[in-house]
């Protein structure tokens, strides 16, 4: 069962982007809730609570229970825009989830066994991550925080595509179903000497030894 992550925001009623200015000067960040059959609604939170949370994997690929003046709902964050150079997040969207309705995101991939592969074990082998998170449709209840690649059988010259990656139950790739051309390489195992080449022939110098 996935751990429950709770948010704490407050409603606002100022808007616009002097309001937003004066927000972030008191360290609170403009937040918007949408979705489902309830209005859209403007919130803030703190920046300090806020920032440290968005240092967790899980804040990006978790169902969050957003805590608003102590009414919660169940949301997913849809979109984050931080400053240019400071450490600082300028604005939040939420999305509402409904229970019955399957829902689409992003999870992060976790790659497992490599060190102890096959391909793992060989010298001259260098194994490359393609992919690093996958678009996935399930309903909110089978939302997994992330999806491990076992590599354990991984030997030298096999190439992981996304079919092969085993999907935790009620959990499904919808890019799968746009036919062959969406399988893509998710890990690669090649001989160093092969990969040098390839870069070669695509313009590249090979890096002197």
């Amino acid at each position: 069962m996935a751990t429950e992550h709770t948010i704490r925001a407050t409603a606002r009623n100022d808007e616009g982007k002097g309001a937003s200015r004066r927000l972030r000067r008191a360290e609170q960040i403009p937040a918007i809730v949408y979705g489902g059959s309830a209005a859209p609604k403007s919130v803030q939170l703190e920046h300090e609570k806020t920032w440290l949370a968005s240092q967790n994997e899980w804040f990006y690929s978790s169902i969050l229970s957003l805590d608003v003046d102590g009414k919660v709902e169940s949301v997913l964050l849809r979109d984050i825009q931080r400053h240019p150079y400071k450490q600082q997040i300028m604005h939040l969207d939420f999305q509402r989830v409904d229970a019955n309705q399957a829902l689409r995101a992003k999870v992060p991939l976790h790659f497992v066994n490599q060190e102890g592969s096959p391909a793992g074990k060989t010298a001259g082998i260098v194994i490359t991550h393609e992919v690093n998170e996958v678009a996935i449709s399930c309903l909110p209840k089978d939302l997994p925080e992330f999806i491990a690649v076992d590599l354990k059988d991984l030997k030298p010259g096999d190439t992981v595509h996304l079919s092969q990656i085993a999907l935790p139950a009620g959990v499904e790739v919808p890019e799968l179903k746009l036919g062959a051309d969406h399988d893509v390489a998710v890990v690669i195992a090649r001989h160093a000497r092969a990969e040098a080449e390839e870069g070669t022939a695509e313009g590249g110098e090979t890096p002197a030894a």
